[in-house]
């Protein structure tokens, strides 16, 4: 492709994406399509020659675009919100279009003090000392991995120096709440913990981790010769937004030298609010923080910013630092390489920065504090409507609610709920997501796409009741 054709083909690609947003409240929510319909309608095998490439526009507009879920849209109200505000895509667009790599600063100085200002201005907006520094990474899996292997490492004396967990009798556990995300045990089995030494703890009635019973786990590794070595707590959990108690956790930790790993991927872009400032009592006791800004805050997937408070163990974990790697000014400038698992990245500041510089703090504000508005909304329709349950506290943006209509079984309440959710989606109307609560069946709400008002949520009520209704349960 030439540059001119990168132009027209671009400038066609652009107007596409420009219209689709323009016009997304007017499709369904979710296509329903069967599986395998769109593998069936493409080659089974790779073109031996060039193709025109606005047969292969012609293709994703007719082929791929009908199976898309469309996450933008102003009814979506599933998972969390993942938001691509278009300032943020244009900052992705330029990213891949320089096609520049951060192997080292030296690779690329612009992108390295780049994403140094954009991690310490958005450190700023939630609120965390000058004592962390931050850096990207891909997603909150990929951070919490870091933390878990960086705990590792220091309970273990810097086991990965010398046979690693393989060279020693040392016992080291970690501890989690049992709504934690499901990307923490695995983080934990991927940094070689094993899952006999994953220790979940159980939740008090607003789903948060209770500090007295961590207390007693860590008591009992104690006495059994097991250390102590992180603790992961949540600011924000997927199935309710719960909040963990970071202040008497922090101290656990504290006491026992055990690592404190705060999960805030979603809530942390609520720290940009004073008011919300409370959910985050005591993370200054933590050593390392994950927030999402590709959720609700409004960039485009991936952007997870990663913050510690002590960077030189970070690098010296992570480091590499081959001879074709090195430079002169190495011992002037931080070479992000060191600072989580790839070698090289990619341009992420630039959409962080176009968003933050497009929209400004205020406005960002002001969306999530509309947020938060509609779903103390909907969490007052749903109390006051009969046979209907708000399941859980409503801190931030996330209603989890269930219709019981008098007289049915927990089995049968159990595919009633799920039934009136699969109509829901099924109609294009809006999207939510059903999950287990303490075992049972309900739907979550969650609030957050960038076109999501008032008259929507209101919309989602009227047809949340509308499937509910729509079959007489037995």
């Amino acid at each position: 492709m030439t540059p001119d054709e990168f132009r027209r083909f671009g400038h066609e690609l652009i107007d596409w994406i420009a219209d689709y947003r323009a016009n997304l409240e007017a499709q369904p929510v979710m296509t329903v399509v069967e599986p395998g319909s769109i593998k069936t309608q493409l080659p089974a095998t790779p073109p031996e020659s060039a193709e025109p490439f606005a047969a292969v526009l012609a293709d994703f507009r007719e082929k791929i675009a009908p199976g898309l879920m469309h996450w933008q849209h102003p009814r979506f109200f599933g998972f969390f919100p993942s938001n691509g505000a278009l300032s943020a895509v244009l900052g992705d667009l330029l990213s891949t279009g320089l096609g520049v790599l951060g192997l080292s600063w030296q690779s690329s100085p612009a992108l390295s003090e780049l994403e140094e200002v954009v991690c310490d201005w958005t450190r700023q907006l939630v609120g965390l000392s000058p004592a962390w520094s931050g850096v990207i990474q891909d997603t909150a899996s990929t951070s919490s991995l870091v933390a878990l292997v960086c705990a590792r490492e220091r309970s273990s004396a810097y086991g990965l120096a010398r046979a690693g967990l393989q060279g020693g009798d040392a016992r080291l556990a970690v501890y989690v709440s049992q709504m934690s995300h499901s990307s923490i045990e695995k983080a934990a089995l991927l940094a070689c913990f094993g899952r006999a030494f994953v220790r979940s703890i159980p939740v008090d009635d607003a789903f948060a981790m209770r500090a007295d019973l961590l207390a007693e786990a860590i008591a009992q590794d104690l006495s059994a010769g097991i250390t102590p070595c992180a603790i992961v707590a949540t600011t924000g959990t997927t199935t309710t937004t719960a909040v963990d108690p970071l202040g008497p956790i922090g101290a656990l930790a504290k006491r026992h030298g055990a690592w404190l790993h705060v999960d805030a991927a979603m809530a942390g872009s609520a720290m940009l609010l004073p008011e919300c400032r409370w959910m985050w009592e005591g993370v200054e006791l933590a050593d390392s923080v994950v927030v999402n800004v590709h959720k609700w805050l409004g960039v485009s997937f991936d952007c997870s910013l990663y913050y510690v408070r002590d960077p030189e163990h970070l690098v010296r974990v992570m480091s590499t630092n081959p001879s074709y790697l090195q430079s002169a000014v190495d011992d002037r400038v931080k070479n992000l390489r060191d600072w989580g698992i790839p070698l090289g990245r990619r341009f992420r500041a630039l959409k962080l920065w176009f968003l933050l510089r497009e929209q400004g703090a205020e406005a960002l504000r002001a969306r999530l504090r509309r947020d938060m508005s509609n779903a103390t909304w909907l969490e007052t329709a749903v109390r006051a409507a009969p046979g209907w349950r708000v399941l859980a506290p409503v801190v931030l943006q996330t209603v989890c609610v269930r219709h019981e209509p008098a007289g049915l079984t927990r089995e049968a309440l159990e595919r009633h709920t799920q039934a009136w959710a699969e109509r829901l989606n099924a109609s294009g109307q809006a999207y939510v997501t059903p999950a287990k609560l303490d075992d049972k069946w309900m739907v979550r709400v969650s609030i957050g796409a960038l076109g999501t008002e008032r008259v929507h949520v209101e919309a989602l009520w009227q047809a949340m009741q509308a499937a509910a209704m729509l079959e007489a349960p037995r």
